[in-house]
């Protein structure tokens, strides 16, 4: 096992995949000579010239549809868009070119594509920069979209991301670049779809992904001193996402929240709870909660995104509330 930060497993996974396939191609701005934003594709351009990791112009939508021809051509692009804010220029390539053609050609063609962007706040990047905006995505037939909460996670995903023959947006959140983790030295791929239970218990089933999966933790050992035990389900996944696994956990501990750091309204918790309060009615001691961000745009200053920003002691009050 290998000890690295969130950004290093992610290059980590980009370079095996360029290794072992040299249809794998990197577009982004500033990710060849720069190394991205967040120093996340840093030495790739040593190792695989500029013909595989290529700097674009300031055009989100060009290079998005630029990688969606690459894709219908036989490569495998990994877009970076350097803010999830900027997928807003993206959307005509993703949403009515590469999550249709599969469909529109009779699943002749596939568009292999990544679009790894980050979302979230706490770097006071203001409201044009920080907003989580997976839900958009998730809600178009033919897109996946993924969400990691560890650097294992990270690797893991991406991995089979490349691997997927359908366009996949990987969602990283920015406060977890520089977090650290064990990721184990031989290659792996973890599927989509599948979440995972990080911390089983009784009294309420917490879902949650990406970072705000570390707040669900903190909570979990702040209540567990009070002598209230939540199991914490990582969900990896959001489209599509573990429904079975949910359930199962709903079916043990009869009490459900949601907790993500996009706004609440419209978001990926209110297509949980809806599903779950069909399918799993009959299991349901309490209303279904949900914890997220309320319905503003970001804040800029510090003092107010902290404020703004869902956190444990957020996730702790909600338990209570779901549990009395």
């Amino acid at each position: 096992m290998a000890e690295l930060r969130f950004g290093q497993a992610i290059n980590r996974a980009l370079a095996e995949a360029m290794r072992d396939d040299s249809s794998v191609i990197l577009l982004g701005e500033d990710i060849a000579t720069v190394g991205g934003p967040f120093g996340v594709t840093r030495g790739l351009l040593d190792e695989f010239g500029e013909s595989r990791v290529r700097d674009t112009p300031i055009s989100e939508a060009a290079m998005s549809l630029a990688a969606v021809g690459a894709a219908l051509s036989g490569v495998k692009p990994v877009l970076e868009i350097m803010f999830m804010d900027f997928m807003t220029l993206t959307m005509d390539a993703l949403v009515n070119q590469a999550a249709k053609a599969h469909f529109m050609y009779g699943g002749q063609i596939s568009v292999p594509m990544v679009v790894r962007t980050p979302h979230g706040g706490g770097i006071s990047a203001g409201p044009q920069h920080s907003q989580c905006l997976e839900a958009w995505f998730a809600h178009i037939p033919g897109l996946k979209v993924v969400c990691p909460s560890n650097p294992s996670d990270a690797y893991g995903l991406l991995k089979a991301a490349i691997l997927d023959p359908d366009p996949v947006v990987f969602v990283e959140n920015k406060a977890l670049y520089a977090i650290k983790g064990h990721v184990p030295d031989e290659p792996f791929s973890l599927p989509i779809g599948k979440g995972h239970i990080l911390r089983e218990g009784s009294d309420a089933t917490v879902v949650s992904y990406g970072a705000m999966v570390n707040q669900v933790m903190k909570a979990s050992d702040l209540l567990a001193e009070q002598g209230v035990f939540i199991e914490v389900v990582d969900l990896r996944s959001i489209q599509p996402w573990d429904e079975a696994l949910v359930l199962k956990s709903l079916r043990k501990t009869h009490r459900l929240l949601i907790a993500h750091e996009a706004v609440e309204a419209f978001g990926v918790g209110a297509e949980i709870a809806a599903r779950m309060a069909d399918v799993g009615f009959d299991d349901l001691d309490a209303p279904i909660l949900r914890v997220g961000s309320p319905f503003v745009p970001v804040p800029f200053a510090p003092s107010l995104e902290k404020q703004y920003q869902p956190n444990s002691d957020s996730i702790v009050n909600a338990v209570k509330k779901l549990i009395l």
